[in-house]
């Protein structure tokens, strides 16, 4: 079996934008390609997986979303760094409807163990959300990490509240 790494999109590999779509309005956060590659040489599968209410809102298409995608896709395989898949929620309860994938529900994150054949008790995930926490949680995930640079939040079901990716195997 697989381990892997789960990254929440927004707020962990890039700065937090109210409904990004537009590549000229991504920017990396620091150390988010040397925590990939850090856990990339360590055997890791990484993955994204990301809520995408923007879609069901309309604030932007699933084409523009996946157009991205790529192009962050690309921007890590820039770095020797291999993204296996993004899993995305397309979905808002009040809109679309209740689904299973929605953070904190787990099913992105079972799919690519499916997918991917992945031992979830020796994964992680590091999201910015206590939603993101509770997904890891309800997936099975032993280890979570909650990205926290502003050091604003102080209670975290996390294994570990970080204020930057090297605590994390620091």
């Amino acid at each position: 079996m697989n381990k892997a790494l789960f990254l929440d999109r927004d707020g962990v590999i890039n700065v937090e934008k109210n409904y990004l779509y537009k590549k000229d309005d991504f920017e990396f956060i620091d150390g988010i390609f040397e925590l990939c590659k850090h856990y990339q040489e360590l055997g890791y599968l990484i993955f994204v997986v990301t809520n995408q209410s923007g879609i069901a809102r309309k604030y932007y298409s699933e084409d523009d979303f996946l157009e991205l995608s790529e192009w962050m896709i690309t921007a890590f395989k820039e770095k020797g760094i291999e993204i296996q898949k993004v899993y995305y929620c397309p979905h808002h309860p009040e809109i679309s409807g209740e689904c299973r994938c929605r953070k904190p529900k787990p099913g992105m994150i079972l799919d690519a163990a499916k997918e991917y054949d992945v031992d979830l008790s020796q994964s992680l995930l590091v999201g910015d959300k206590e939603r993101d926490i509770e997904a890891a949680i309800n997936a099975g995930i032993d280890k979570s990490y909650l990205f926290d640079p502003s050091d604003e939040i102080k209670h975290s079901k996390a294994t570990k509240i970080i204020h930057n990716f090297e605590e994390i195997w620091k």
